[in-house]
């Protein structure tokens, strides 16, 4: 009889260089695998378990939608969708409206396609150019692919869409813009780009300056929305107000969704975009859950308690392994380890791993931590010890 690894082997499209460990449960910021061994996760499904493994309350709201309805379309009206459009309006304290997706890629597309649209009904020429940042990542799929800025990811798939150009920084977008430029589209914190946060005062400049040309603000916020950075959204936190924000990973807790919020309400007529399962009944019921959650853990204090003490934790082991660390990068829970030159971020992920605890890696040779938003002081400490002990054998 198979075993998993070569059923997976056998009948799954190697598209991910897997680590065969097989974990079967969770609690909060703990994965525990099929022999029971415990592992402290440091890593949230890639951003994504915003309110931990096995969370109670999220699992007790997905059954009981399941047992009402999972799916009806979006012909008919769908009460928990209709009051996750209001709920992020109202947390984020942004004029929108939202359009729900089901994935990052696809929420990035939606923008893209709003954007377009904009430069078609607004003005006297058609504008249709979008400006993204070197080292950006903005999805799989073939638009949000081009959109990316890292030529490593252009290599297959073409012919691409045209009309994206790409900026060396910011202060780069500004010799970019031409008459067809309708939008710019960035990241707050370029997350595979090795957790770079932007400058804030540089990230205001920006959206005024669009803002007098009437050049649309597209903020990418798959992964540092909903709290990840510590307020509801990075845009929030720089104090910004873009015309389009876009939303995925942490939004569902696990449960796949994404979102478009635009300024521009009325953007899209019936018709011009949509989806089968995009704000079903199940996904956004997850969602509204995963934000009354969070904006509790954030009003309690424990919240931004957390994010000091994580970071105060970064910093002792960069500090302490200067032989191996450059500096400490990141915002909030996004966060990471820059690795000094001639040595592998890689190494250092599989170390930890033996260790039992989960890190990533981001471009830039980035060693990447994107803990649970729930995780407690107990967890953390755990996790860093194991981690430490890791470094001490490289």
């Amino acid at each position: 009889m198979m075993n998993l690894k070569e059923m997976d082997q056998t009948y799954v499209l190697p598209t991910y260089a897997r680590n065969y460990v097989h974990f079967v449960r969770g609690e909060n910021s703990m994965l525990y695998d099929a022999e029971g061994k415990d592992y402290v996760d440091f890593g949230s499904g890639i951003a994504v378990c915003s309110v931990g493994h096995g969370n109670p309350r999220l699992a007790k709201a997905i059954c009981d939608q399941a047992q009402k309805l999972i799916h009806t379309s979006n012909l008919y009206l769908i009460e928990p969708q209709a009051r996750l459009a209001k709920r992020l309006a109202e947390l984020s304290g942004y004029d929108v409206q939202t359009f729900f997706a089901n994935s990052g890629a696809e929420a990035n597309e939606g923008a893209i396609k709003i954007a377009r649209r904009y430069g078609e009904v607004e003005g006297e020429v058609k504008r249709y150019k979008i400006i993204t940042l070197e080292h950006s990542f903005h999805g799989r799929t073939i638009t949000a692919l081009k959109a990316t800025g890292q030529e490593a990811m252009h290599t297959y798939f073409g012919p691409f869409p045209d009309g994206f150009v790409y900026a060396r920084n910011i202060e780069h977008i500004y010799d970019l813009i031409d008459d067809h430029t309708v939008a710019v589209m960035i990241e707050l914190v370029q997350g595979e780009g090795g957790v770079q946060p932007m400058e804030k005062a540089e990230v205001q400049k920006l959206a005024e300056t669009l803002k007098k040309r009437d050049i649309l603000l597209v903020v990418d916020e798959v992964q540092t929305g909903i709290y990840r950075t510590g307020e509801v959204l990075a845009s929030n936190l720089y104090g910004i107000t873009p015309d389009i924000v876009t939303l995925a990973k942490g939004l569902g807790g696990g449960v796949p969704i994404g979102a478009i919020m635009t300024t521009h309400k009325g953007i899209l007529k019936a018709g011009d975009h949509g989806s089968t399962f995009g704000g079903n009944f199940l996904s956004t019921r997850a969602a509204l859950e995963v934000l009354e959650i969070l904006e509790g853990h954030k009003n309690s204090g424990e919240l931004d308690h957390m994010l000091i003490l994580f970071e105060e934790r970064l910093k002792r082991v960069a500090a302490k392994h200067p032989e191996l660390f450059d500096k400490e990068v990141g915002v909030g829970f996004m966060r990471g380890l820059r690795v000094k030159e001639g040595k592998d971020a890689g190494d250092i992920i599989k170390a930890a791993f033996d260790a039992r605890v989960v890190v990533l890696k981001a471009g830039k040779n980035t060693v990447r931590f994107l803990p649970v938003l729930t995780i407690t002081k107990e967890e953390m400490e755990l996790g860093f010890e194991r981690f430490e002990s890791a470094l001490a054998k490289l």
